[in-house]
């Protein structure tokens, strides 16, 4: 029965087929601990910048960093990353995971590691993701310059390992709260004209997500050791006319809650893949109003943690993981050493197989991710479906594959679409598998 099952999926390619499996911890009660660590990864050298058409940087507005968590129930180990870069190939990802689980024995089930997707930093790995997105050729150009100085890329990976490596050796007993806050900091970008096409803009009254998800880690005395905050934003408020590298709203929003609290601020975006800051794709700074994200973003995040009065030393960590098969577009192809994240049907049809990693907290708090620019709508509806009352969406998390688009955009076109690898059935596969691990967990 096995065997035939198989033959009938290699021979049907199906659209939403997935994979389950998992790794559970249960650990004895108040074994937790944590760790936080912040490395700097500002380059001191000019660098090609990733984002918009390529440019090379010519300064510094505000620093760059790996922002490092380490979760630790007394019997999982998890890390969470959050890095102020754009985007990186999942192929880049599994590389620097092997590594990582070879030093550390961490496994890549519970080592995640999410883009903040400000696009006024550095490219990283080029080899790997500059053809992302296929209709913008000079990108090629941009990765065959930056293949003759992967200094920066060695660097990257060296400050992740020794963050990691102190965050270990640092782990200390925990607690942990959750809370959700609220940000009016975005607004829907496909604008829809008269004759029902979209572009690159601003419509209010399109879908958005303006939910904050936060994670406040304290240590035995009630003091700060981190803030996890969950947010979909586009790190777009400086466009492609600036040449300083700079975290954008992330990063502004980072620094400012760390130096209002004390502590470390992982800011992990969410569906972002349709949404911008309210103040979007200026020349520099000052023009995009990008110090005011500290009031529109920062100030909702530290209510949000001041509203957390029951944090709990007793945490259960579980991971797991899917493996959605969706339909790749047939006039689309991945890069070429993505031979892992799709297969052929025997009649010839592409399937793109899409990882999804899960990570449970004790009873409430459920956490998914997938290497994708999902658009919001998707995340809004597996939260609506969820039964976990905390369901977060990390986004960019372990690379990204291009934007998984909501199925009735298609009607109105536009960038977002012209260049996703994925049909507009993905939108369907990809929830239902989703709601369908979360309600039967």
């Amino acid at each position: 029965m096995k065997l035939l099952i198989t033959i009938l999926l290699l021979l049907t390619g199906p659209s939403s087929f997935s994979q389950p499996s998992g790794q559970s911890a249960r650990p004895t009660d108040k074994n937790f601990r944590a760790a936080v660590v912040k490395k700097n990864i500002t380059p001191d050298k000019p660098q090609w910048l990733r984002g918009y058409n390529p440019r090379i940087s010519a300064g510094v507005h505000d620093s760059i960093y790996h922002r490092i968590v380490v979760l630790d129930d007394g019997n999982t180990r998890f890390v969470l990353v959050s890095t102020d870069i754009c985007v990186f190939s999942p192929v880049f990802y599994d590389d620097v995971a092997s590594e990582i689980e070879s030093r550390f024995n961490i496994k890549p089930l519970n080592f995640w590691w999410s883009l903040t997707h400000t696009h006024s930093a550095p490219e990283v790995a080029t080899n790997y993701g500059a053809i992302l997105y296929p209709v913008m050729a000079n990108r090629r150009e941009l990765a065959d310059q930056n293949e003759k100085d992967s200094a920066y890329t060695t660097m990257i990976k060296q400050k992740l390992a020794e963050g990691i490596d102190e965050a270990l050796k640092n782990l200390v007993p925990a607690r942990l709260g959750v809370a959700w806050g609220f940000s009016q900091a975005n607004i829907n970008r496909r604008a829809i004209d008269a004759d029902g096409k979209a572009s690159l803009g601003m419509n209010p009254d399109g879908p958005v997500d303006r939910k904050i998800g936060i994670l406040k880690i304290e240590n035995e005395k009630g003091e700060p050791i981190a803030v996890i905050a969950n947010y979909p934003v586009h790190g777009t408020v400086m466009g492609g006319k600036s040449q300083v590298i700079s975290g954008d709203a992330p990063g502004i929003v980072a620094g400012y809650v760390e130096e209002k609290t004390g502590a470390p601020l992982l800011f992990i975006n969410g569906a972002a893949g349709n949404l911008a800051p309210i103040y979007s794709v200026f020349p520099n700074p000052r023009a995009g109003h990008l110090s005011q994200f500290k009031v529109l973003l920062g100030d909702k995040i530290i209510n949000a943690c001041n509203q957390i009065n029951h944090t709990t030393d007793a945490v259960t960590l579980e991971t797991g993981k899917l493996i959605v098969e969706t339909r790749q577009h047939p006039d689309l192809d991945l890069p070429h050493d993505m031979g892992n994240y799709t297969r052929t049907t025997l009649s010839g049809e592409k399937i793109i197989r899409l990882p999804v990693r899960f990570l449970h907290i004790n009873d409430d708090i459920a956490i998914w991710s997938a290497p994708v620019e999902l658009f919001c709508e998707i995340s809004n509806a597996v939260r609506n479906s969820s039964p976990y009352p905390y369901t977060f969406y990390f986004g960019y998390t372990n690379g990204v594959m291009g934007y998984l688009v909501a199925e009735n955009e298609y009607q109105h076109e536009g960038y977002e679409p012209a260049v996703s690898p994925f049909t507009p059935r993905a939108d369907k596969d990809l929830t239902n598998a989703v709601i369908t691990y979360l309600q039967e967990k």
